[in-house]
């Protein structure tokens, strides 16, 4: 699928977001391969680097997972882009800039990062949880959600591109945080904090 996908002409790169724990060897000699032909960027889901958050929300591998496919990937020859989720449940603002600041330093440092601002949507876990204990999640508002970007963007190494700072979900199930609906409001504010 991925060989048909990226023989297309019009495709310009292949861009495939996993789990740290799905990628052996053979697959990530596969993505060098395809790599050779046009640009691969794989997306790992990291969230966060604390292994007890980790667990709460049912990433299903530990930090030392994360590190292993990390260095094969850059061994390989591949780009990386890491996703962070900042506000989940048990996480202080310190827990949230250690996981900004772990990627700072990692090596070789991430090609990319993806933040996002936890979205607590209708009908899921993290809704239940939230209903019964929301004294347990950040819910940043818009303004202090931008400013606390900044010091997380301070972080990371200069070559690092931001490709994402925020999260929306869909508007008929989101429960927090309501400003992430009003994207427009949303890029004005991290406009005036120097962010786009």
């Amino acid at each position: 699928m991925f060989r048909t996908a990226i023989e297309q002409p019009e495709i310009v790169a292949l861009s495939i977001g996993t789990r740290p724990d799905c990628l052996d060897n053979r697959m990530i000699q596969l993505l060098a391969e395809l790599n050779r032909i046009k640009p691969v960027w794989v997306e790992l889901g990291l969230q966060t680097i604390h292994d007890k958050t980790a667990v709460r929300i049912n990433r299903g591998y530990p930090l030392e997972v994360f590190l292993d496919t990390w260095e094969r990937l850059k061994a390989a020859g591949l780009a990386g882009i890491v996703h962070l989720i900042f506000g989940l449940p048990g996480e202080t603002e310190e827990d949230m800039l250690e996981s900004a600041a772990f990627l700072g330093k990692l090596q070789p440092a991430p090609d990319g990062v993806k933040f996002a601002n936890l979205q607590i949507l209708r009908g899921t876990k993290t809704a239940d949880e939230f209903a019964e204990h929301p004294e347990d999640f950040q819910c940043f508002n818009m303004e202090d959600y931008a400013c606390f970007l900044e010091r997380a963007v301070s972080l990371l190494a200069p070559q690092t591109v931001v490709h994402r700072l925020t999260g929306d979900g869909p508007k008929a199930l989101l429960i927090e945080p309501k400003w992430s609906a009003d994207k427009k409001r949303v890029l004005n504010c991290l406009k005036a904090h120097g962010l786009l």
